[in-house]
């Protein structure tokens, strides 16, 4: 099986690695699996960033996210990763990950 590359949009990359350790570590682990082809252990989908996107939750030191689209054939591309400190994904957090998929062409 195939490995899919991950694409990083703006400063998402720099975002995770700015996660804790343990939650960097979790959100990697997360990540190839879907590389691989899989689902990731928690996941909702993000229709209200657009068709296709997906939003990794990871509940350690904290509650991290990771907002992804493996829609495309070419590669998987992560438009954003934060921590999220409310029950409700903010705005803000969704306009920029909605921003970004523009980016790419949704």
């Amino acid at each position: 099986m195939k490995i899919k590359p991950l694409k990083f949009i703006a400063s998402s990359l720099d975002d995770l690695r700015n996660f804790p350790d343990e939650a960097r570590r979790a959100a990697g682990f997360e990540l190839h699996a879907v590389q691989s082809g899989l689902e990731p252990s928690d996941w909702k989908p993000m229709q209200v960033v657009g068709s296709g996107v997906m939003e990794i939750r990871i509940h350690i030191l904290g509650e991290w996210r990771v907002i992804y689209v493996a829609k495309h054939h070419e590669a998987i591309y992560v438009l954003h990763a934060f921590q999220k400190k409310t029950k409700k994904t903010s705005r803000q957090e969704i306009d920029l990950a909605r921003q970004r998929y523009k980016q790419i062409g949704g």
